[in-house]
Protein backbone atom coordinates (compact mmCIF):
# COMPACT_ATOMS: atom_id res chain seq x y z
CA UNK A 1 0.00 0.00 0.00
CA UNK A 2 2.97 2.03 0.65
CA UNK A 3 4.38 2.08 -2.67
CA UNK A 4 1.11 2.73 -4.47
CA UNK A 5 0.80 5.78 -2.53
CA UNK A 6 4.43 6.54 -3.20
CA UNK A 7 3.25 5.91 -7.12
CA UNK A 8 0.13 8.39 -6.72
CA UNK A 9 2.73 10.83 -5.35
CA UNK A 10 5.21 10.73 -7.95
CA UNK A 11 2.50 11.06 -11.03
CA UNK A 12 2.30 14.62 -9.61
CA UNK A 13 5.76 15.15 -9.72
CA UNK A 14 6.22 14.82 -13.08
CA UNK A 15 5.21 18.14 -14.45
CA UNK A 16 3.75 16.51 -18.29
CA UNK A 17 1.83 13.70 -16.27
CA UNK A 18 0.48 15.66 -14.09
CA UNK A 19 -0.57 18.08 -16.86
CA UNK A 20 -1.78 15.28 -18.98
CA UNK A 21 -3.99 13.83 -15.87
CA UNK A 22 -5.44 17.24 -15.12
CA UNK A 23 -6.00 17.70 -18.93
CA UNK A 24 -8.45 14.34 -19.15
CA UNK A 25 -10.02 15.29 -15.57
CA UNK A 26 -11.23 18.55 -16.96
CA UNK A 27 -12.86 17.37 -20.33
CA UNK A 28 -14.08 14.26 -18.56
CA UNK A 29 -15.92 17.59 -16.17
CA UNK A 30 -17.13 19.08 -19.31
CA UNK A 31 -18.48 15.71 -21.04
CA UNK A 32 -20.38 15.59 -17.04
CA UNK A 33 -21.67 18.81 -18.05
CA UNK A 34 -23.29 18.33 -21.36
CA UNK A 35 -25.18 15.32 -19.29
CA UNK A 36 -27.46 18.35 -17.48
CA UNK A 37 -28.19 19.79 -20.92
CA UNK A 38 -31.39 19.23 -22.39
CA UNK A 39 -32.28 19.03 -25.76
CA UNK A 40 -34.53 22.10 -26.76
CA UNK A 41 -38.53 21.17 -26.79
CA UNK A 42 -38.16 18.25 -25.01
CA UNK A 43 -41.49 17.09 -22.63
CA UNK A 44 -39.52 15.85 -19.57
CA UNK A 45 -42.54 14.56 -17.72
CA UNK A 46 -44.01 12.87 -20.69
CA UNK A 47 -40.02 11.63 -21.90
CA UNK A 48 -39.79 9.73 -18.09
CA UNK A 49 -43.06 8.17 -18.96
CA UNK A 50 -42.46 7.14 -22.04
CA UNK A 51 -38.76 5.73 -20.98
CA UNK A 52 -40.72 3.45 -18.18
CA UNK A 53 -41.96 1.39 -21.19
CA UNK A 54 -39.08 1.48 -23.27
CA UNK A 55 -36.66 0.71 -21.03
CA UNK A 56 -35.72 -2.72 -21.90
CA UNK A 57 -35.30 -2.18 -25.44
CA UNK A 58 -31.90 -1.46 -27.62
CA UNK A 59 -32.56 2.09 -26.32
CA UNK A 60 -31.24 1.13 -23.11
CA UNK A 61 -28.06 -0.42 -24.43
CA UNK A 62 -27.52 2.82 -26.09
CA UNK A 63 -27.83 4.92 -22.65
CA UNK A 64 -25.26 2.62 -21.07
CA UNK A 65 -22.99 3.32 -23.70
CA UNK A 66 -24.09 7.25 -23.36
CA UNK A 67 -23.64 7.39 -20.20
CA UNK A 68 -27.21 7.86 -19.01
CA UNK A 69 -27.38 10.07 -21.25
CA UNK A 70 -30.11 9.39 -23.53
CA UNK A 71 -32.74 8.98 -20.96
CA UNK A 72 -32.96 12.58 -20.47
CA UNK A 73 -32.28 13.31 -23.76
CA UNK A 74 -29.62 15.38 -23.77
CA UNK A 75 -27.16 17.64 -26.15
CA UNK A 76 -24.83 14.46 -25.88
CA UNK A 77 -27.57 11.90 -25.83
CA UNK A 78 -26.17 9.36 -28.16
CA UNK A 79 -22.88 9.81 -26.63
CA UNK A 80 -20.01 8.12 -28.46
CA UNK A 81 -22.16 5.14 -29.82
CA UNK A 82 -22.00 6.37 -33.65
CA UNK A 83 -18.41 6.67 -33.50
CA UNK A 84 -18.20 3.53 -31.92
CA UNK A 85 -20.11 2.01 -35.03
CA UNK A 86 -18.70 3.65 -37.51
CA UNK A 87 -15.16 2.12 -36.32
CA UNK A 88 -16.41 -1.46 -36.09
CA UNK A 89 -17.63 -1.24 -39.64
CA UNK A 90 -14.18 0.47 -41.01
CA UNK A 91 -12.78 -2.96 -39.17
CA UNK A 92 -14.83 -4.83 -40.62
CA UNK A 93 -14.57 -3.94 -44.20
CA UNK A 94 -10.84 -4.04 -44.12
CA UNK A 95 -11.60 -8.10 -44.34
CA UNK A 96 -13.69 -7.18 -47.89
CA UNK A 97 -12.64 -4.24 -49.30
CA UNK A 98 -8.48 -4.72 -50.67
CA UNK A 99 -8.55 -1.11 -51.05
CA UNK A 100 -8.76 -0.30 -46.95
CA UNK A 101 -6.58 -3.47 -46.65
CA UNK A 102 -3.83 -1.75 -48.55
CA UNK A 103 -4.35 1.47 -46.60
CA UNK A 104 -4.54 -0.31 -43.27
CA UNK A 105 -0.73 -1.59 -43.84
CA UNK A 106 0.70 1.59 -44.92
CA UNK A 107 1.28 2.65 -41.64
CA UNK A 108 0.38 6.15 -39.91
CA UNK A 109 -0.37 7.81 -42.84
CA UNK A 110 -2.88 5.06 -43.69
CA UNK A 111 -4.00 5.01 -39.75
CA UNK A 112 -5.42 8.85 -40.19
CA UNK A 113 -7.02 8.41 -43.40
CA UNK A 114 -8.85 5.51 -41.84
CA UNK A 115 -9.45 7.81 -38.74
CA UNK A 116 -10.46 10.40 -41.12
CA UNK A 117 -13.33 8.54 -42.87
CA UNK A 118 -14.12 7.38 -39.81
CA UNK A 119 -15.32 10.79 -38.50
CA UNK A 120 -16.92 11.30 -41.61
CA UNK A 121 -18.97 7.92 -41.37
CA UNK A 122 -19.78 8.86 -37.77
CA UNK A 123 -21.60 12.27 -38.57
CA UNK A 124 -23.47 10.20 -41.37
CA UNK A 125 -24.73 7.97 -39.00
CA UNK A 126 -25.35 10.45 -36.06
CA UNK A 127 -27.85 12.20 -39.05
CA UNK A 128 -29.41 8.87 -39.69
CA UNK A 129 -29.49 8.07 -36.05
CA UNK A 130 -30.97 11.65 -34.58
CA UNK A 131 -33.43 11.93 -37.66
CA UNK A 132 -35.33 8.51 -36.32
CA UNK A 133 -34.47 9.63 -32.49
CA UNK A 134 -36.92 13.21 -33.24
CA UNK A 135 -39.53 10.63 -35.29
CA UNK A 136 -39.83 8.79 -32.19
CA UNK A 137 -39.96 11.74 -29.82
CA UNK A 138 -42.39 12.80 -31.84
CA UNK A 139 -44.75 9.81 -32.40
CA UNK A 140 -44.38 9.44 -28.60
CA UNK A 141 -45.49 13.02 -27.81
CA UNK A 142 -42.42 14.03 -25.80
CA UNK A 143 -41.80 16.45 -28.66
CA UNK A 144 -43.78 19.01 -30.77
CA UNK A 145 -45.37 17.29 -34.37
CA UNK A 146 -43.31 20.19 -36.40
CA UNK A 147 -40.52 20.68 -38.39
CA UNK A 148 -38.94 22.92 -36.48
CA UNK A 149 -38.61 20.67 -33.95
CA UNK A 150 -37.43 17.68 -35.76
CA UNK A 151 -34.74 20.28 -37.32
CA UNK A 152 -33.36 21.62 -34.16
CA UNK A 153 -33.35 18.19 -32.62
CA UNK A 154 -31.23 16.22 -35.18
CA UNK A 155 -28.66 19.84 -35.57
CA UNK A 156 -28.78 19.61 -31.42
CA UNK A 157 -28.04 15.95 -30.89
CA UNK A 158 -25.39 15.32 -34.20
CA UNK A 159 -23.31 18.51 -32.80
CA UNK A 160 -23.64 17.23 -29.88
CA UNK A 161 -22.20 13.83 -30.82
CA UNK A 162 -19.28 15.55 -32.97
CA UNK A 163 -18.15 17.26 -29.64
CA UNK A 164 -17.89 14.60 -27.92
CA UNK A 165 -15.60 12.34 -30.51
CA UNK A 166 -13.94 15.66 -30.45
CA UNK A 167 -13.21 15.09 -26.72
CA UNK A 168 -12.04 11.69 -26.91
CA UNK A 169 -9.65 12.45 -29.46
CA UNK A 170 -8.21 15.01 -27.75
CA UNK A 171 -8.27 13.00 -24.17
CA UNK A 172 -6.13 9.97 -26.79
CA UNK A 173 -3.85 12.65 -27.86
CA UNK A 174 -3.00 14.84 -24.97
CA UNK A 175 -4.36 12.81 -22.16
CA UNK A 176 -3.98 10.06 -20.43
CA UNK A 177 -5.59 6.95 -21.79
CA UNK A 178 -7.86 5.95 -24.82
CA UNK A 179 -10.37 8.95 -24.84
CA UNK A 180 -13.64 6.82 -26.45
CA UNK A 181 -13.16 4.16 -23.33
CA UNK A 182 -12.85 7.11 -21.18
CA UNK A 183 -15.76 8.89 -21.84
CA UNK A 184 -18.15 5.09 -21.57
CA UNK A 185 -15.93 4.63 -18.20
CA UNK A 186 -16.98 8.33 -16.98
CA UNK A 187 -20.71 7.56 -17.96
CA UNK A 188 -21.44 4.02 -16.06
CA UNK A 189 -19.07 5.23 -12.65
CA UNK A 190 -21.44 8.34 -12.43
CA UNK A 191 -24.13 6.01 -11.27
CA UNK A 192 -22.56 4.15 -8.56
CA UNK A 193 -22.87 7.04 -5.67
CA UNK A 194 -26.67 6.11 -6.88
CA UNK A 195 -26.10 2.39 -6.32
CA UNK A 196 -24.13 2.67 -3.00
CA UNK A 197 -27.11 5.03 -1.87
CA UNK A 198 -29.74 2.36 -2.43
CA UNK A 199 -27.20 -0.53 -0.53
CA UNK A 200 -26.95 1.63 2.30
CA UNK A 201 -30.61 2.12 2.44
CA UNK A 202 -31.18 -1.40 2.37
CA UNK A 203 -28.46 -2.15 5.13
CA UNK A 204 -30.28 0.62 7.35
CA UNK A 205 -33.77 -0.88 7.57
CA UNK A 206 -32.58 -3.13 10.25
CA UNK A 207 -33.53 -6.77 7.92
CA UNK A 208 -31.00 -9.43 8.29
CA UNK A 209 -31.82 -11.36 4.95
CA UNK A 210 -31.10 -7.84 3.48
CA UNK A 211 -27.83 -7.07 5.13
CA UNK A 212 -26.72 -11.07 4.43
CA UNK A 213 -27.62 -10.31 0.54
CA UNK A 214 -25.64 -6.91 0.33
CA UNK A 215 -22.67 -9.06 2.02
CA UNK A 216 -22.94 -11.83 -0.65
CA UNK A 217 -23.58 -8.93 -3.14
CA UNK A 218 -20.07 -7.18 -2.43
CA UNK A 219 -18.84 -10.49 -1.96
CA UNK A 220 -20.02 -11.63 -5.49
CA UNK A 221 -18.95 -8.25 -7.17
CA UNK A 222 -15.25 -8.39 -5.81
CA UNK A 223 -14.73 -12.01 -6.65
CA UNK A 224 -15.82 -11.24 -10.35
CA UNK A 225 -13.67 -7.78 -10.95
CA UNK A 226 -10.47 -10.21 -9.80
CA UNK A 227 -11.57 -13.10 -12.43
CA UNK A 228 -12.30 -10.28 -14.93
CA UNK A 229 -8.79 -8.95 -14.18
CA UNK A 230 -7.16 -12.08 -13.99
CA UNK A 231 -8.30 -13.08 -17.51
CA UNK A 232 -7.89 -9.66 -18.85
CA UNK A 233 -4.67 -9.90 -17.88
CA UNK A 234 -3.33 -13.34 -18.97
CA UNK A 235 -1.72 -13.85 -22.38
CA UNK A 236 -0.75 -17.41 -24.32
CA UNK A 237 2.95 -16.82 -25.50
CA UNK A 238 3.99 -18.52 -28.65
CA UNK A 239 7.32 -19.12 -28.69
CA UNK A 240 9.15 -17.69 -32.25
CA UNK A 241 12.16 -17.79 -33.19
CA UNK A 242 14.02 -15.62 -36.31
CA UNK A 243 17.06 -17.12 -38.42
CA UNK A 244 20.35 -15.39 -38.40
CA UNK A 245 20.33 -13.55 -41.85
CA UNK A 246 22.93 -11.34 -43.45
CA UNK A 247 22.08 -7.93 -44.17
CA UNK A 248 25.05 -5.88 -45.75
CA UNK A 249 27.89 -7.00 -43.84
CA UNK A 250 25.98 -7.38 -40.80
CA UNK A 251 24.91 -10.75 -39.42
CA UNK A 252 21.49 -9.93 -37.79
CA UNK A 253 18.69 -12.44 -36.48
CA UNK A 254 18.96 -15.47 -34.64
CA UNK A 255 16.74 -14.00 -31.37
CA UNK A 256 14.12 -15.52 -29.48
CA UNK A 257 10.99 -14.59 -28.80
CA UNK A 258 7.38 -15.24 -28.20
CA UNK A 259 3.99 -14.13 -29.40
CA UNK A 260 1.42 -13.21 -26.91
CA UNK A 261 -2.33 -14.03 -27.54
CA UNK A 262 -4.60 -12.77 -25.26
CA UNK A 263 -7.50 -15.22 -23.90
CA UNK A 264 -10.19 -12.65 -24.57
CA UNK A 265 -9.34 -11.00 -27.83
CA UNK A 266 -12.65 -10.09 -28.61
CA UNK A 267 -13.10 -7.70 -25.64
CA UNK A 268 -16.50 -6.41 -25.04
CA UNK A 269 -17.34 -5.98 -28.68
CA UNK A 270 -19.26 -9.65 -28.57
CA UNK A 271 -21.00 -8.76 -25.41
CA UNK A 272 -22.30 -5.23 -26.95
CA UNK A 273 -23.52 -7.22 -30.43
CA UNK A 274 -25.57 -9.95 -28.76
CA UNK A 275 -26.94 -7.18 -26.42
CA UNK A 276 -28.11 -5.23 -29.47
CA UNK A 277 -29.32 -7.98 -31.16
CA UNK A 278 -31.34 -9.06 -28.41
CA UNK A 279 -32.87 -5.45 -27.64
CA UNK A 280 -34.04 -5.15 -31.42
CA UNK A 281 -37.03 -7.50 -30.77
CA UNK A 282 -38.35 -5.18 -28.02
CA UNK A 283 -37.76 -2.10 -29.71
CA UNK A 284 -39.70 -3.53 -32.77
CA UNK A 285 -42.58 -4.47 -30.91
CA UNK A 286 -42.63 -1.30 -29.78
CA UNK A 287 -42.63 0.57 -32.80
CA UNK A 288 -45.81 -2.21 -34.62
CA UNK A 289 -47.80 -3.32 -31.43
CA UNK A 290 -50.37 -5.82 -32.97
CA UNK A 291 -53.77 -4.43 -33.20
CA UNK A 292 -55.07 -7.96 -32.35
CA UNK A 293 -54.08 -10.19 -29.64
CA UNK A 294 -54.96 -13.60 -31.15
CA UNK A 295 -53.16 -12.90 -34.58
CA UNK A 296 -50.06 -14.86 -35.14
CA UNK A 297 -48.27 -11.33 -34.52
CA UNK A 298 -49.84 -11.22 -31.21
CA UNK A 299 -48.77 -14.51 -30.14
CA UNK A 300 -45.63 -13.66 -30.88
CA UNK A 301 -46.00 -10.04 -29.36
CA UNK A 302 -47.06 -12.36 -26.20
CA UNK A 303 -44.12 -14.87 -26.29
CA UNK A 304 -41.92 -11.70 -25.88
CA UNK A 305 -43.48 -9.55 -23.39
CA UNK A 306 -41.60 -12.02 -20.90
CA UNK A 307 -38.36 -11.86 -22.99
CA UNK A 308 -35.88 -10.11 -21.01
CA UNK A 309 -33.25 -10.58 -18.58
CA UNK A 310 -34.01 -13.24 -16.46
CA UNK A 311 -36.05 -15.17 -18.82
CA UNK A 312 -34.40 -18.81 -19.67
CA UNK A 313 -35.01 -18.13 -23.14
CA UNK A 314 -33.44 -14.83 -23.29
CA UNK A 315 -30.42 -15.87 -21.25
CA UNK A 316 -30.01 -19.39 -23.34
CA UNK A 317 -29.44 -17.10 -26.98
CA UNK A 318 -27.64 -14.04 -25.11
CA UNK A 319 -24.96 -16.70 -24.17
CA UNK A 320 -25.04 -18.32 -27.30
CA UNK A 321 -25.06 -15.14 -29.40
CA UNK A 322 -22.22 -14.08 -27.26
CA UNK A 323 -20.30 -17.10 -28.45
CA UNK A 324 -21.01 -16.44 -31.63
CA UNK A 325 -19.92 -13.06 -32.04
CA UNK A 326 -16.15 -13.90 -30.13
CA UNK A 327 -16.05 -16.57 -32.78
CA UNK A 328 -16.32 -14.18 -35.53
CA UNK A 329 -14.83 -11.30 -34.60
CA UNK A 330 -11.88 -12.88 -33.11
CA UNK A 331 -11.95 -14.29 -36.51
CA UNK A 332 -11.48 -10.77 -38.49
CA UNK A 333 -9.30 -9.23 -36.16
CA UNK A 334 -6.74 -12.03 -36.20
CA UNK A 335 -5.78 -13.19 -39.53
CA UNK A 336 -3.38 -16.36 -38.86
CA UNK A 337 -2.71 -17.08 -42.72
CA UNK A 338 -1.42 -13.33 -42.74
CA UNK A 339 0.76 -13.64 -39.35
CA UNK A 340 1.81 -17.02 -40.53
CA UNK A 341 3.23 -15.11 -43.64
CA UNK A 342 4.42 -11.99 -42.33
CA UNK A 343 6.74 -14.35 -40.16
CA UNK A 344 8.07 -16.36 -42.60
CA UNK A 345 8.61 -12.47 -44.50
CA UNK A 346 11.12 -11.60 -41.74
CA UNK A 347 12.46 -15.13 -41.13
CA UNK A 348 10.59 -16.03 -38.03
CA UNK A 349 9.40 -19.39 -37.56
CA UNK A 350 8.11 -21.61 -34.82
CA UNK A 351 10.43 -24.19 -32.93
CA UNK A 352 9.02 -27.44 -34.64
CA UNK A 353 6.64 -25.87 -37.48
CA UNK A 354 7.52 -25.53 -40.77
CA UNK A 355 6.47 -21.57 -41.98
CA UNK A 356 3.77 -21.11 -43.91
CA UNK A 357 0.71 -23.16 -44.10
CA UNK A 358 1.86 -25.51 -41.43
CA UNK A 359 2.56 -22.51 -39.06
CA UNK A 360 -0.83 -20.75 -39.66
CA UNK A 361 -2.86 -24.37 -39.10
CA UNK A 362 -0.95 -24.48 -36.17
CA UNK A 363 -1.92 -20.78 -34.85
CA UNK A 364 -5.62 -21.43 -35.87
CA UNK A 365 -5.99 -24.26 -33.57
CA UNK A 366 -4.19 -22.15 -30.78
CA UNK A 367 -7.05 -19.71 -31.29
CA UNK A 368 -9.33 -22.13 -31.71
CA UNK A 369 -8.56 -22.92 -27.84
CA UNK A 370 -8.37 -19.77 -26.27
CA UNK A 371 -11.20 -18.70 -28.14
CA UNK A 372 -13.00 -21.28 -26.82
CA UNK A 373 -12.33 -20.19 -23.30
CA UNK A 374 -12.62 -16.88 -24.43
CA UNK A 375 -16.03 -16.74 -25.10
CA UNK A 376 -17.24 -19.20 -22.25
CA UNK A 377 -15.62 -16.50 -20.32
CA UNK A 378 -17.58 -13.32 -21.57
CA UNK A 379 -20.85 -15.99 -21.21
CA UNK A 380 -20.27 -16.30 -17.62
CA UNK A 381 -19.62 -12.57 -16.85
CA UNK A 382 -22.31 -11.30 -18.77
CA UNK A 383 -24.98 -14.03 -17.10
CA UNK A 384 -23.66 -13.70 -13.26
CA UNK A 385 -24.33 -10.11 -12.33
CA UNK A 386 -27.36 -9.94 -14.56
CA UNK A 387 -28.68 -13.18 -12.67
CA UNK A 388 -27.82 -11.57 -9.38
CA UNK A 389 -29.69 -8.45 -10.47
CA UNK A 390 -32.66 -9.66 -12.23
CA UNK A 391 -33.22 -13.44 -11.40
CA UNK A 392 -33.79 -16.01 -13.28
CA UNK A 393 -37.60 -17.25 -13.99
CA UNK A 394 -37.42 -20.60 -13.45
CA UNK A 395 -41.14 -21.35 -14.02
CA UNK A 396 -40.75 -20.24 -17.71
CA UNK A 397 -38.21 -23.81 -18.13
CA UNK A 398 -40.09 -26.26 -19.72
CA UNK A 399 -41.19 -29.68 -17.96
CA UNK A 400 -39.94 -29.05 -14.41
CA UNK A 401 -40.47 -25.02 -14.42
CA UNK A 402 -43.79 -25.33 -12.18
CA UNK A 403 -42.30 -27.78 -9.51
CA UNK A 404 -38.65 -25.74 -9.50
CA UNK A 405 -40.73 -22.51 -9.01
CA UNK A 406 -42.20 -23.64 -6.08
CA UNK A 407 -39.10 -25.51 -4.65
CA UNK A 408 -37.28 -22.32 -4.74
CA UNK A 409 -40.11 -19.97 -3.45
CA UNK A 410 -40.75 -22.28 -0.57
CA UNK A 411 -37.04 -23.04 0.51
CA UNK A 412 -35.02 -20.51 2.70
CA UNK A 413 -32.46 -18.57 1.26
CA UNK A 414 -33.70 -19.34 -2.84
CA UNK A 415 -36.79 -17.14 -2.89
CA UNK A 416 -34.79 -13.91 -4.26
CA UNK A 417 -33.70 -16.03 -7.39
CA UNK A 418 -36.72 -15.97 -9.70
CA UNK A 419 -36.76 -11.74 -9.03
CA UNK A 420 -33.29 -11.39 -8.48
CA UNK A 421 -31.75 -9.06 -5.54
CA UNK A 422 -33.95 -6.38 -6.60
CA UNK A 423 -31.75 -3.45 -7.29
CA UNK A 424 -32.12 -0.81 -9.54
CA UNK A 425 -28.56 0.32 -10.61
CA UNK A 426 -26.60 -1.40 -13.50
CA UNK A 427 -23.47 -3.13 -12.60
CA UNK A 428 -23.84 -5.84 -15.45
CA UNK A 429 -21.38 -7.71 -17.63
CA UNK A 430 -20.81 -5.26 -19.71
CA UNK A 431 -20.30 -2.24 -17.41
CA UNK A 432 -17.75 -4.38 -15.72
CA UNK A 433 -16.08 -5.57 -18.50
CA UNK A 434 -15.82 -1.71 -19.76
CA UNK A 435 -15.12 -0.43 -15.81
CA UNK A 436 -12.06 -3.15 -15.24
CA UNK A 437 -10.76 -2.99 -18.94
CA UNK A 438 -10.45 0.52 -19.28
CA UNK A 439 -8.96 0.87 -15.56
CA UNK A 440 -6.68 -1.68 -16.49
CA UNK A 441 -5.32 0.29 -19.68
CA UNK A 442 -5.36 3.75 -18.11
CA UNK A 443 -3.30 2.71 -15.00
CA UNK A 444 -0.97 0.79 -17.25
CA UNK A 445 -0.10 3.85 -19.14
CA UNK A 446 0.20 5.96 -16.21
CA UNK A 447 2.89 3.10 -15.04
CA UNK A 448 4.47 3.28 -18.27
CA UNK A 449 5.16 7.00 -18.09
CA UNK A 450 6.06 6.60 -14.39
CA UNK A 451 9.09 3.76 -15.42
CA UNK A 452 9.72 5.55 -18.59
CA UNK A 453 11.12 8.49 -16.23
CA UNK A 454 12.79 6.13 -13.50
CA UNK A 455 10.10 6.15 -11.32
CA UNK A 456 8.80 3.04 -9.43
CA UNK A 457 5.24 1.46 -11.18
CA UNK A 458 2.39 0.52 -8.87
CA UNK A 459 3.77 -2.39 -7.95
CA UNK A 460 6.80 -1.93 -7.43
CA UNK A 461 10.37 -2.34 -8.55
CA UNK A 462 10.42 -5.39 -11.39
CA UNK A 463 6.84 -5.43 -11.68
CA UNK A 464 4.62 -4.26 -15.05
CA UNK A 465 1.32 -4.18 -15.04
CA UNK A 466 -0.15 -5.03 -18.07
CA UNK A 467 -3.59 -3.66 -19.90
CA UNK A 468 -5.52 -5.35 -22.25
CA UNK A 469 -3.52 -3.91 -25.07
CA UNK A 470 -0.48 -4.96 -24.20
Amino acid sequence: MEKFFAAVRNMFNVPDLRRRIFFTLGLLAIYRLGAHITTPGIDKVRLEQVWNEVGNTLLGVLDLFSGRNFRTISVFALGVTPYITASIILQLMTVVSPQLKKLQEEGEMGRQKINQWTRYLTVGLCMVQTSFVAVWLQKNGVGAPTWSFLLTCVLTLTTGTIFVMWLGEQITERGIGNGISLLIFAGIVIGLPRGVMQVFERVSGGDTLQTIGVIALVIALIAIIAFIVFVEAARRKVAVSYAKRHVGRQLVGGQQTTMPLKINMGGVIPVIFASSVLSMPQSLFAAFPPQNQGSTWGKVFNFFQLFHAGDPYYELIFMSLIIFFTFFYVSIVFNVEEVADNLRKHGGFMPGIRPGRATAEYLRNILTRLTTVGAIYLAVIAFVPQFMLSGFKVARLPFIGTWLDAFVSSTPGFGWIPTGMGYQFYFGGTSLLILVGVAMDTVAQIEAQLVMRNYEGFLGTGSRLRGRRA
